[in-house]
């Protein structure tokens, strides 16, 4: 286990990867945190978090998993976050591949929010576009908690995201929310379970996808809640921009609720770029192309100003237009993926 005493540093520029990769995603001050094929870097020991009661995380932590060349092309590990008591957190957590090598990388991460724990988890994923990789994220929040979860899907060859989550504490709140950004033969599935299990608490989840050529994109949602969970406030949405009549989605927004006294919601919509507002855009002389990146930009920025970080939400911004540019089109060829 990796205590926050032992995460007071910079990411050592003599090390071996850092020749390799040059992140440009995290501020001055982030602390960066290697795993190499699932383990701590010069070990073999997953990732393990803890803090204690009330201590605050001032900094952004950006763990970076990658996989690199003579590692088996499959491996599986789970990774460990607890937060204690009214602690503090906020997380970057990539993934990138090193090499042109079919890597299918399993991960599970066990999630717990202990009562009045605040955290903010980021996932951006930048990987290959002949890699796998499947990721399970198991949540569990305390009452009085704040989980707000982001997703950005740069991409891969397929990536599965599982969510489950379970609100074990009275007014707890989770966030969650997704970006996919899919071209080519890209597939990319996001499933969520959320679970209401105790009264009076608030969930969201917003997920947002833009696909084109012959991409594919898959969504599940259910909000769960248990016939005694009264007075539960909770969302859930999916909306896709399908660019090419061959890309696909597929989604499933549901409901399964057993109380009475609630308020839920859900919903999905599959469209296309409005042709009316991109004739309004050309009409003040602003170039087609430009034009749809505009359209495109809003459409995904309701997800991305759920990032608090005003610096890292910009950097996020940046990403997102260049992969929508085009700019990261030579990423489906290359091993580096560098953000």
């Amino acid at each position: 286990m990796v205590s926050m005493g032992e995460l007071n540093y910079i990411y050592a520029p003599e090390s071996p990867l850092t020749e390799q990769f040059r992140c440009r995603v995290p501020m001055k001050g982030t602390r960066q945190l290697f795993i190499v094929n699932g383990g701590v870097q010069g070990t073999s020991t997953p990732f393990s978090i803890s803090l204690e009661k009330g201590q605050v995380m001032e900094d952004i932590l950006q763990v970076i998993s990658v996989r690199t060349e003579g590692s088996p092309l499959e491996i599986a590990y789970k990774n460990t976050l607890h937060f204690g008591e009214g602690s503090k957190a906020r997380l970057l957590l990539c993934s990138h591949t090193f090499t042109m090598d079919k890597f299918v990388t399993n991960e599970e991460v066990e999630v717990h929010l202990e009562d009045r724990a605040v955290v903010e988890i980021v996932v951006m994923q930048n990987e290959h576009n002949d890699a796998v990789h499947n990721t399970r994220f198991n949540i569990k929040a305390g009452a009085d908690s704040s989980l707000k979860m982001s997703f950005l899907t740069l991409h891969g060859g397929n990536i599965d995201n599982k969510v489950t989550v379970d609100i074990n504490g009275e007014h707890a709140d989770v966030d969650l929310s997704g970006l996919y950004l899919v071209d080519g033969h890209q597939e990319v599935s996001n499933t969520v379970q959320m679970n209401h299990n105790v009264p009076n608490c608030t969930s969201s989840q917003l997920y947002k996808g833009i696909l084109d050529n012959e991409a594919k994109g898959n969504f599940s949602g259910i909000i769960y809640v248990k016939q005694d969970a009264q007075k539960i406030d909770a969302y859930q949405a999916n909306h896709n921009l399908l660019l090419s009549q061959k890309a696909k989605i597929n989604t499933q927004p549901q409901l399964e609720i057993y109380a009475d006294d609630v308020k839920c919601s859900h919903g999905a919509t599959i469209g296309r770029l409005d042709e009316n507002e991109l004739f309004y855009l050309r009409s003040r002389g602003i170039p087609a192309n430009e034009a749809r990146l505009l359209q495109q930009m809003a459409f995904a920025y309701s997800v991305l100003e759920k990032i608090s970080n005003a610096e890292l939400r910009e950097r996020m911004e940046n990403l997102v237009e260049k992969r929508l540019r085009g700019e990261f089109s030579n990423c489906r060829d290359c091993s580096k993926n560098c953000c």
